[in-house]
């Protein structure tokens, strides 16, 4: 059960995002916000360590768990960020959490050596569900001027859904999202001292992207490995699908914006579809 309080932590650190930031990272370069960004995540998982282990001392993964941190949290949030740039946000939204989808798929096929028609159609109607949420009252156009910005989206989805698969199979070593970090923040800094110029971000960008490092990014990924690491994959998939109507839900809480009928409608379907692929599951194990 811990593992899936761990999973259901750091999606509210996704869905507060949009409550807590607002427009705030409107404006900011890739290269600005990946470089401020990745250094606070850094610099707060670093602290959290020392804390929890009582030691200076940075764990840092052999070759190949490097690569797969590379991959997943560097690779993925610098495709996402120019994702968003080049889509508009209710369709790049839509493309790029396909990634809870393809975990439930790539988790199930694994689990059990085929895909299952049950999980695959619950799968389906979670990621509607998703849909439908951040659909809600926005017009949908699928044009070809964006399709560079559709195939980013959709790359994110495999992309995260890969490295979270990868990363569960790590059971039994220390956490290594620390380390991923200070590389992603690393090539960061890379990637931003080789670009042109930038000036530097306002208060309000300044915060926003601070935010983003220490919560959306540092806790969730502490909490995320620690989930996926011990929890069932398939379970875990099914419950990231909640992160799109929290996030409205948040947004509704803190700055008083009504939830519209499609949200309410959303949320329900996921959580149909979440309790229907568990017990699937429960059902299949039992067999």
């Amino acid at each position: 059960m811990k593992y899936y309080l761990y999973a259901f932590g750091a999606i509210l650190c996704w869905a507060s995002l949009p409550a807590a930031t607002g427009s705030g990272l409107k404006g900011m370069s890739i290269e600005t916000l990946l470089v401020i960004s990745f250094t606070s995540a850094a610099l707060f998982l670093y602290a959290q360590d020392v804390l929890l282990t009582r030691s200076f001392k940075l764990y840092l993964p052999d070759v190949k768990v490097t690569l797969l941190g590379v991959w997943g949290i560097f690779g993925y949030h610098y495709v996402y960020y120019n994702a968003l740039n080049n889509t508009p946000l209710a369709e790049a939204a839509i493309l790029t959490t396909t990634w809870s989808f393809w975990i439930v798929v790539f988790s199930a096929a694994l689990l059990f050596r085929k895909l299952k028609l049950s999980i695959l159609l619950t799968a389906i109607a979670g990621m509607a569900g998703a849909a439908l949420v951040i659909a809600a009252g926005k017009d949908l156009v699928i044009s070809m001027k964006y399709m560079q910005g559709y195939l980013l989206s959709l790359t994110c989805g495999l992309m995260w859904a890969s490295f979270s698969v990868g990363l569960s199979y790590l059971k039994g070593r220390q956490n290594p999202m620390t380390a991923f970090t200070v590389y992603a923040a690393v090539l960061s800094a890379m990637l931003y001292m080789s670009s042109p110029a930038q000036p530097f971000p306002s208060t309000q960008n300044l915060f926003a992207a601070v935010y983003l490092g220490c919560v959306p990014l540092g806790l969730s990924f502490y909490l995320w490995s620690q989930a996926v690491r011990g929890g069932n994959m398939v379970v875990i998939g099914f419950l990231s699908y909640l992160t799109p109507p929290l996030a409205v839900l948040m947004v509704a809480v803190v700055h008083g914006e009504a939830v519209s009928w499609q949200v309410v409608v959303g949320m329900m379907v996921i959580i149909a579809a979440s309790i229907g692929g568990k017990l699937t599951l429960e059902t299949k194990e039992e067999r």
